[in-house]
């Protein structure tokens, strides 16, 4: 199988976009439908999957997990995102930069872009999709939270399956994950890949450079910077 050029895996939320006032709202209607009652306090859920969030969130509203709990809660935070489309596109933002980084990425000879979330992978695309910015992913190829698996686990998933789609493989060294925060910069770490992170949701640049991110800006807006890099992480 031979060594393909360039994946590039991007975080969504606060990454790609804000879309944090449909989340809150969204996971209220999917803790109401799930557990009969509000919602009092939403867990923090920068660099966390779906599943951690929930179980955090069930914890701080005292309510015991069962079984039960997990695939409920998925079915309704979908169905609630699900009804939100149009409040994505009125109160969802792509953030700066990030439109003209994806597109300058996708002119780039060999670079192929997915995402790698802790989002469950309808809500992932839904959100990508009415913000504008998936015609240029391949949204087949990333990874999304599925109950099981760490965000460390869903990047091998994730070039596992770009490498099957794209017929050849993706190195670690030929893989680059950029996110937001330092749980996404140990998970790349554990997983072997460089990392760019950004400085767009809630750690700073010293905080990310604390925990070991490769390449740190502020934004995403000056799109050089993005491209090199890319370039200048990924080894073939």
């Amino acid at each position: 199988m031979s060594t393909l050029n360039r994946l590039v895996l991007w975080n969504i939320d606060h990454t790609l976009v804000d879309v944090g006032r449909v989340t809150r709202d969204a996971y209220a209607e999917a803790f109401q439908k799930t557990i009969g009652r509000p919602l009092v306090r939403l867990a923090p859920t920068p660099g966390r999957t779906e599943s951690e969030i929930i179980f955090e969130t069930l914890a701080f509203n005292d309510v015991v997990p069962t079984d039960d709990h997990l695939p409920a809660f998925f079915d309704a935070l979908t169905e609630a995102f699900a009804n939100r489309r149009a409040d994505l596109r009125e109160h969802g933002r792509v953030l700066t930069g990030a439109r003209e980084a994806v597109e300058a990425l996708a002119h780039v000879p060999g670079v192929v872009q997915s995402v790698l979330t802790g989002s469950l992978q309808r809500n992932a695309v839904l959100k990508v999709t009415e913000l504008g910015l998936a015609d240029r992913l391949d949204l087949d190829s990333g990874g999304y939270e599925n109950g099981v698996y760490s965000k460390a686990a869903l990047l091998e998933l994730a070039r596992t399956r770009a490498g099957e789609r794209h017929g050849g493989r993706y190195p670690e060294s030929a893989t680059v994950y950029i996110a937001d925060s330092p749980r996404d910069v140990q998970a790349a770490r554990i997983a072997g890949s460089p990392i760019i992170a950004v400085a767009t949701g809630s750690a700073t640049e010293a905080e990310l450079r604390a925990a070991g991110a490769e390449r740190v800006l502020g934004t995403l807006a000056d799109t050089d910077a993005v491209v090199g890099a890319v370039a200048e992480l990924t080894r073939i």
